[in-house]
């Protein structure tokens, strides 16, 4: 009763104005001080990976990097341009754009006006000053023009896309989801709640921490932001995560101050049983706060900003919602539990009998549901473990036929309406689909070697069908750079893209460029990014799933003192993720799915989903674990055989477990109904995840493994009781100290 956890829980028990007010300012402070420092935003050098990554970096030192386009594609009402007067018209309206255009400061150049092929479209296109990642503030000034050239000429039709209003589409696609996911969760999680504690101020309380909190950590993660910069996933993985483990911890702690309270018979005061809670609940949501800080911090050994950028933001909101857990939490018990105590007097001083508090003295039973799901670990341990272990390795089979693919301009949805406007473009104008640009560093004598060669690379593009016979060669000012441009009439998706970056890279630029002695060169472009960013992960995998295994390994013997419980809860989250993932393959890369969840399929998985996936199911799948083997490992310390301490451990836990479950997939199966294909992924995958965890693993898997184990399931320690005197909490009807010793 002396941990940290316990005396935060005392002080704040003691003291619950002052406890909730520093709350409530430091929620202020935090968001405060973000805002005075801001967010920062990663710049696009720090997305640099791969070759393409080198090459980008070769051509930015050379001042020859790419530059963000938009193009505005303008069309006659009805009709093509094919007319001599309709053509004219659409010439004039361009020449109108291309001048507004130019007096724009974010602008570098318009070039000249392009007609399509079959003579139906005009294109200009504008190119952006500085970098690629700077251009989605700067796309409004150019919208505005466009905006005002279709005022001029009502009898055209102007319409704009390119990377930059493509992305700011995005980002507000994004936001409207977002909007959305909390109107599905909020209300969901609140009846949970109300159903779980049959209280509207009960059922508040988790919520209304898990909000502040992700308040907190909202502003806490702009700080961050200037250790580790934020990709824009920062807060999406706060509002996800926040509110999942937020709920989480207050209602583990939560329901067992209530157990207490109802144990005691209204024999111990509200500070008393908030202290028991501490030691108990309040110790596991520490252990487990703790397992996914120590988890989701392996990501950053991927050596990727976004997985920083999404570590960073779990870790803070995680340590957020165990502070809140620990301060708020306790003090808000104390001031409601003491307003029950005056309603409970006053009702004896009328004469009136007291309320039936929820919750039983010996832990909440589980119910029917939850005896008939034991059942058969109980009574057939080997037999429940063989087909439960089956059943999940079965919906591991499909993970053979996993496809892990960087999701591409071409995956977004088409309710946006650059979109629409892009596939006019792609369609009327093919050349403009794909280019690669491949950078040449060398010693300015080289120069007009390096310009020979490139040129030789540029005629062996013509001669093949996977280029446009269209190419540009740039040379930087000191001469030591080069940079030819090629184009691909394919989609970037598709298999001939990636096989026009192959022919570069294997055959072309090692006959021509790389013959030059201490030549550096290489290909960058968007089909190079979607190649070697799933390379560049899959080279990460091994370190970063060894460092989570070691992890989820520490933390699991540090929490029992059990190095069976450790190997045992190494192969139950592996297990338990491998199935989520493949049934995250049988749903997303075939096409059986997409009208029930509403996506089209990309025939691939998206690259940062299955790292993500291991990473955020290994930390969560701790709540589970820790919280429903303290259950058990109470009832062995107060000298249960092991056998009837699993089943009474996991009985007592059921309630909590089952509800924190429900929370959890709410949250992230509202992730489902977003629009952005990889944020689908990652909101179906972790959700199954959940289910597979919560109600296969946790009521079958482990049960079994324990029961078939015996006491063999705590070596090399074994729970020994501890005598309780005559005066102890066991005497009053609380939890023995003895019970929270894991010593």
């Amino acid at each position: 009763m002396k941990s940290i956890s316990v005396s935060m829980a005392r002080w704040s028990a003691r003291h619950p104005w002052r406890a909730i007010v520093g709350w409530l300012v430091f929620v202020v402070l935090c968001l405060g001080v973000g805002s005075a420092v801001g967010m920062n935003s990663a710049k696009t050098a720090d997305y640099r990976v791969g070759e393409a990554g080198r090459a980008e970096a070769l051509a930015a030192e050379g001042h020859l990097e790419r530059r963000s386009t938009e193009q505005v594609l303008i069309s006659a009402r009805s009709g093509a341009l094919d007319r001599p007067e309709a053509e004219s018209a659409a010439r004039a309206a361009a020449k109108d754009l291309t001048v507004r255009m130019r007096r724009l400061p974010e602008v570098a150049g318009v070039a000249a006006p392009s007609l399509s092929e079959d003579r139906t479209i005009l294109m200009v296109e504008v190119t952006l000053k500085g970098e690629e990642r700077e251009a989605d503030d700067k796309v409004d000034a150019l919208v505005e023009q466009t905006a005002a050239v279709q005022r001029s000429h009502p009898g055209l039709l102007l319409q704009e896309t390119g990377s930059p209003s493509t992305s700011k589409g995005v980002d507000q696609q994004r936001s409207d989801d977002l909007a959305l996911s909390e109107a599905i969760t909020l209300p969901v999680t609140l009846i949970t709640l109300l159903v779980v504690f049959g209280s509207v101020t009960m059922a508040g309380v988790p919520l209304l921490l898990a909000l502040s909190s992700i308040a907190a950590a909202i502003g806490l993660s702009m700080v961050a932001s200037h250790l580790s910069p934020d990709t824009g996933v920062g807060t999406n993985v706060i509002l996800m995560i926040g509110l999942a483990v937020g709920v989480d911890y207050t209602l583990f702690y939560l329901k067992r101050e209530r157990e207490e309270r109802a144990r005691s018979g209204s024999r111990l005061g509200s500070e008393a049983l908030v202290e028991l809670a501490a030691a108990t609940s309040g110790r596991a949501v520490v252990v487990s706060g703790l397992a996914v800080v120590a988890s989701t911090a392996t990501l950053y050994l991927a050596s990727d900003v976004i997985f920083s950028s999404l570590a960073t933001g779990t870790i803070v909101v995680v340590l957020v919602s165990v502070v809140s857990s620990l301060t708020a939490l306790p003090a808000l018990l104390v001031r409601l539990g003491k307003r029950a105590e005056r309603k409970a007097l006053r009702r004896a001083r009328r004469g009136k009998p007291a309320r039936r508090m929820r919750g039983r003295a010996d832990g909440e039973s589980g119910g029917r549901v939850w005896a008939a799901l034991l059942r058969p670990a109980a009574r057939h341990p080997l037999a429940t473990l063989c087909v439960s272990v089956l059943g999940l390795l079965a919906l591991v089979a499909p993970l053979a036929g996993l496809k892990i693919t960087e999701m591409s301009r071409d995956t977004h949805s088409r309710d946006i309406p650059a979109m629409r406007v892009y596939d006019r473009l792609n369609e009327a104008f093919p050349e403009q689909r794909v280019a690669h640009q491949i950078v040449v560093r060398a010693d300015a004598p080289q120069a007009a070697e390096v310009d020979s060669a490139l040129r030789e690379v540029a005629r062996r593009a013509y001669a093949d069908p996977l280029f446009v016979d269209t190419s540009r060669i740039r040379t930087s000012a000191d001469h030591r750079t080069s940079t030819l441009e090629l184009r691909v009439p394919y989609l970037g998706n598709s298999d001939q893209a990636y096989d026009s970056l192959d022919r570069l890279r294997v055959d072309f630029l090692p006959a021509t460029v790389g013959r030059i002695d201490g030549a550096e060169y290489g290909v960058s472009g968007d089909v190079a990014r979607y190649a070697d960013y799933p390379a560049h992960q899959n080279g990460k995998l091994p370190l970063v799933l060894g460092a989570l295994l070691l992890v989820t390994f520490a933390m699991t013997v540090y929490a029992f003192r059990s190095v069976v419980l450790g190997l045992i809860g190494v192969v139950l989250n592996l297990l338990s993720a491998a199935a989520a993932l493949g049934l995250l393959v049988l749903v997303f890369q075939g096409t059986w799915a997409e009208g029930l969840l509403d996506f089209n399929s990309t025939g691939s998985i998206g690259s940062r989903v299955p790292l993500f996936l291991f990473v955020i199911l290994f930390g969560l799948s701790m709540d589970y674990q820790v919280f429903v083997v303290s259950r058990i490992r109470e009832a062995a310390l107060a000298g249960v055989p092991t056998p009837q301490a699993v089943l009474d451990g996991i009985r007592s836990s059921a309630s909590v477990v089952t509800s924190a479950a429900v929370v959890m997939t709410t949250v992230f199966a509202s992730f489902v109904f977003l629009h952005i294909i990889e944020m689908k992924q990652i909101g179906f995958v972790l959700a199954a995840a959940v289910l597979l965890d919560a109600f296969v693993v946790r009521v079958m898997v482990l049960p079994s493994a324990m029961l078939l184990l015996g006491e063999a399931s705590w070596w090399p320690s074994r729970p020994r009781r501890v005598a309780a005197g005559p005066e102890t909490a066991s005497e009053k009807g609380a939890t023995p100290p003895a019970a929270v010793d894991v010593r």
